[in-house]
């Protein structure tokens, strides 16, 4: 009986452990790597803090588990999962059969998440491939779905942290090498106190090397990173062929729509010569229409030079402009202006009715479907400020909120024709595209609390207005347009980052050719893996026509399209095939599901199987279920 007591208690006992044994690396890889992360003092003031990372992969089922200690000031979950993802990628290895542990250790709190993004990802690789990092090497810098070492803030402060943490190279994302460091100084005159403040420009790597002798290095993205700390080198993939971006697929669509613009626009014109408007209005409109004129005489240009999206992009902004005039007039003659508002929502529910039926096939489906989703949701946005006009008896605004609704919801439509058009491949499913666009907001809204956690809020509320209107787009249950607009939330918040403080038109050109070549490979690579990236190449289009005009407010515009043309082409797209090995003879295998083999060259955790259960304890679970058993044994 004594002896079926035991056997029942420690059954008992182990399905009481069954959660801790899920959260424990019995066997696997551990990595101790050290980062600089930065800390905010009661003053306000940015101080430099080391932080060490102990990073374990074992054979598990996807998890990623992060301890704090302090707790950091941003979440850094999402970053440590992105972490994980990117690191499988890049090794072209399953992650779903492995799990991530991660522990934070910091003297003070910090402000982190993102900034550790890359450390995180360059100590799974190592942890899942048996690599040495070296100890003298730190970094800062986050990490993005493609990759892409992201921009961070505090780069100064960190650098200090580095060097008090012995650290001899000190990487930083490329492109952050000058740092911007505004300084106040008080001079008290009399009763008064009179305070200048100005911006100076740093060269970090230069400024660390005089100071500290630490050396610092820009990278591009993790295979830079994962070279200076281990000395392997990952191949980084890239097109096989030559790459030629190109509209043309919209040829016939922008000819068309230009034809239809300026007949539209002929059309107008002699309703307005025609119409009982008085002479101010009479004037006011016909300004409005030459506007238009001109616009349309730049959309030519753009045909004739094969730009087809920007022409379409002109010929959309002169039939805003158009369809205003006409419904003004009408307006003026007496038309009800709900009737006009019924009009343009029937349009909207048309094309969203149209839209929701539609199957998305492959990823060039999944671009347009989502280019058609957001215009939807933009023009019933237009819609209702339309109708608050109305009410506030603002009736021009009213006139020219629902013609941008009603010429938004046309361009829906084309868009989900195109999607129509190139549907290619499996079909992606709803729910695939759901945990997409949920990663894509998490890794947004990290990026977000940081940009503001670093610069405040102020002027950021469009920022924090874009991630928002994603979260509502989830909510609604329109994932594609969900995962888009985190996608461009959080490409916002890396762009603003990047070039904070910058007026140096020379030095954005730098990093704007930077992106502009990271978003042709991105595009080259889409269209080897078999899709056609439409709304990648009209974004890369798009942002030649803002880079043309050289000013400093239209580079950085042309980064931002950049950055949208390269993720919304990697979105879905391995970069490895598992069957591919990384560039070296030195790579240890991948650890084992089966084997408790590990290599000797890291940490290992590692202990004895339980007889006839296979499963591995460790740590505080076997310590509980020993002292279980000792205490039952005492009692019989």
């Amino acid at each position: 009986m004594k002896k079926e007591a035991i056997i029942s208690l420690f059954i008992a006992i182990t399905i009481l452990l069954e959660p801790a044994l899920a959260q424990c690396p019995c066997e696997g890889r551990t990595v101790i790597l050290k980062a600089p992360a930065v800390s905010m003092t009661s003053t306000g003031e940015l101080i430099g803090v080391p932080t060490e990372f102990v990073i374990t992969v074992a054979p598990g089922s996807g998890h990623v588990y992060v301890e704090t200690w302090p707790l950091t000031e941003v979440d850094m979950q999402a970053s440590a999962r992105l972490a994980a993802e990117v690191a499988g990628r890049v090794l072209g290895i399953d992650m779903s059969k492995y799990d991530v542990f991660i522990q934070v250790k910091a003297d003070s709190p910090i402000i982190g998440g993102p900034s550790a993004g890359g450390t995180m990802t360059v100590g799974i690789i190592a942890a899942l491939m048996g690599w040495k990092v070296r100890n003298d090497v730190m970094m800062t810098g986050m990490i993005n779905p493609d990759g892409s070492i992201g921009p961070v803030g505090g780069i100064l402060e960190k650098a200090s942290a580095a060097h008090q943490a012995g650290a001899r190279i000190f990487l930083i994302p490329e492109g952050q090498r000058i740092q911007v460091v505004t300084e106040t100084q008080r001079k008290q005159i009399g009763p008064v106190t009179q305070i200048t403040t100005t911006q100076r420009r740093v060269d970090v790597a230069k400024y660390a090397e005089e100071r500290w002798g630490l050396k610092v290095i820009e990278v591009r993205d993790i295979y830079d990173a994962v070279y200076y700390f281990t000395g392997h080198e990952l191949e980084r993939p890239k097109p096989k062929g030559h790459i030629i971006i190109s509209t043309s697929f919209l040829e016939k669509d922008a000819k068309k729509d230009y034809d239809e613009t300026v007949q539209y626009y002929n059309t107008v014109s002699e309703k307005l010569k025609n119409s009982e408007v008085s002479y101010s209005t009479y004037s006011y409109l016909r300004a409005a229409l030459d506007d238009a004129h001109n616009t349309l005489q730049n959309a030519k240009r753009a045909i004739d030079s094969g730009r087809y999206y920007t022409a379409m992009s002109l010929d959309f902004q002169a039939r805003i402009v158009i369809r205003h005039v006409d419904w003004y007039i009408d307006v003026y003659e007496g038309r009800d202006l709900e009737d006009i508002f019924l009009e343009v929502k029937k349009e909207i529910d048309n094309v969203e009715t149209y839209v929701s039926n539609l199957t998305i096939r492959g990823v060039t489906m999944l671009q347009a479907v989502a280019a058609s989703e957001t215009r939807i949701e933009d023009a019933k946005e237009y819609l209702k400020e339309a109708q608050a006009s109305y009410y506030k008896q603002d009736y021009w605004d009213a006139v020219s909120n629902a013609a941008y609704a009603y010429e938004r919801a046309k361009t829906a439509k084309l868009w989900a024709e195109l999607g129509e058009r190139y549907a290619r491949g499996e079909v992606i499913s709803r729910e695939a595209i759901k945990r997409a666009a949920r990663n894509q907001l998490d890794n947004a809204r990290l990026i977000v609390t940081y940009v503001t956690s670093m610069l405040g809020q102020q002027n950021l509320q469009d920022l924090i207005n874009t991630l928002n209107k994603g979260e509502q787009y989830y909510e609604d249950g329109k994932y594609s347009a969900a995962l888009f607009s985190a996608m461009e939330a959080r490409i916002r918040g890396e762009v603003i980052l990047d070039t904070i403080g910058i007026d140096n038109v020379s030095v954005l050109k730098d990093k704007l050719n930077m992106m502009k070549e990271e978003a042709k490979t991105a595009i080259g690579l889409a269209e080897e893996g078999g899709t056609v990236p439409l709304l990648s190449m009209a974004y890369y289009e798009f942002a030649e026509s803002y880079e043309a005009k050289g000013d400093l407010q239209d580079i950085i515009t042309a980064m931002i399209f950049y950055q949208y043309a390269k993720e919304t082409a990697m979105v879905f797209l391995g970069w490895k095939s598992s069957g591919e090995s990384a560039k070296t003879t030195t790579i240890s295998p991948p650890i084992s599901q089966n084997s408790t083999e590990v290599t000797t060259t890291i940490t290992v955790t590692k202990t004895e199987t339980v007889s006839g259960t296979g499963t591995k304890i460790c740590g505080p679970a076997i310590i509980v279920l020993i002292g279980g058993l000792a205490a039952i044994f005492r009692r019989h």
